[in-house]
C-alpha cells in the first residue's frame, strides 16, 4: 500500500495495550519491523511482538531508571537514557541483560535520543542545551552542538538529515553538512517527530491527544488523527517495515489504516 495523503487520514486505533502501571516514556520499532520495546516510569523494559500482537518479555532497570530507549541496527540490542543515578546512555544486550557499553557526557537529563539507519552512529539532546553525536563502538562524544534552549533530534529514515527543535518552538531539518529549513509550531509544546520511512511526511504528538501530519516538503498540514489518548502523547513512531504506527502516554496504541474498497 502506497503511503498517501488518504490512508494517513484513514489510520485508526487496532489495539490498545495497559502493561505499566506509569507512564510510558519511549519506544521504538526494531529496524526489520517485527517488535517494539518500550520504556517506563515503572522501570520496566517491555518488548512486543508486532506479528502476534502480544507483550513478548519484560526486563527491568531498576538501579539507573528507564527514559528514552532506541534499537540499534542488531534486534537484540539497545541504547537508553536513565531518570536516576546520573545522565548517562547505556548499551544494553537484550539476550542476556547486560550492559555493552557507557557513554559518558551530558550534564543533565537526556530528552531525545535517535540512532542512525544507516551505520553505528547516534544523536542525543540533553537539558545541558547540546546536541551529541557518538558511535556504538567508542564510549567518547564524536560530535557536539551548543544550542540556545533545550532540543528534540531524530533521524530521518536515509540518515541524510535530522530534525532537531529548540523549547519546542521550531522544528528544523538539518543536513548533516548544512543548516537550513525549518517548520514552525505554534502550539509550543514538548513534541516527538517522526519520519515515516518514505520520508514523505512528518508526524508529531501534541497535549490535546491528537496527532499532526504535515509533508514534509510543502510543509502543509495534511491530517489530524485522534487516537483518544487521555494525556499528551509523549512517543509517537511509524513502524519501519509495515502499514502500522504506534503511539503513547500512559497505554500504547497501534494504528492501522482502514481504506475502503
Amino acid at each position: 500500500m502506497k503511503l498517501t495523503d488518504g490512508v494517513l487520514r484513514s489510520f485508526r486505533v487496532a489495539k490498545v495495550f495497559r502493561e505499566n502501571s506509569d507512564k510510558i516514556n519511549c519506544f521504538d520499532f526494531s529496524p526489520n519491523g517485527e517488535t517494539v520495546i518500550s520504556s517506563s516510569d515503572d522501570d520496566s523494559i517491555v518488548l512486543y511482538d508486532c506479528q502476534e500482537g502480544k507483550p513478548k518479555r519484560t526486563l527491568y532497570s531498576k538501579k539507573y531508571g528507564v527514559d528514552l530507549i532506541r534499537y540499534t541496527h542488531a534486534a537484540n540490542t539497545v541504547v537508553y537514557s536513565s531518570n536516576k543515578i546520573d545522565d548517562t546512555i547505556r548499551y544494553l544486550s537484550l539476550h542476556d541483560n547486560k550492559y555493552i557499553r557507557y557513554f559518558p557526557g551530558h550534564s543533565k537529563r537526556v530528552v531525545a535520543l535517535s540512532m542512525s539507519p544507516v551505520d553505528d552512529t547516534f544523536i542525543s539532546g540533553s537539558l545541558d542545551k547540546t546536541i551529541r553525536l557518538w558511535d556504538l563502538r567508542s564510549p567518547n562524544c564524536q560530535g557536539l552542538m551548543h544550542l540556545q534552549g533545550k532540543p528534540v533530534c531524530s533521524f530521518d529514515p536515509e540518515g541524510l538529515i535530522f530534525a532537531a527543535g529548540v523549547n519546542s518552538e521550531m522544528v528544523k531539518l538539518y543536513d548533516l553538512r548544512s543548516f537550513d529549513k525549518g517548520y514552525a509550531n505554534s502550539k509550543a509544546v514538548t513534541l516527538e517527530a517522526s519520519f515515516t520511512p518514505d520520508s514523505q511526511f512528518i508526524m508529531i504528538g501534541s497535549e490535546d491527544g491528537k496527532i499532526h501530519v504535515w509533508n514534509g516538503e510543502s510543509g502543509i498540514k495534511v491530517a489530524v488523527l485522534d487516537g483518544k489518548h487521555t494525556g499528551p502523547i509523549t512517543c509517537l513512531q511509524f513502524n519501519p517495515k509495515f502499514m502500522t504506527f504506534a503511539s503513547a502516554c500512559s497505554n500504547m496504541a497501534f494504528w492501522l489504516p482502514t481504506i475502503d474498497d
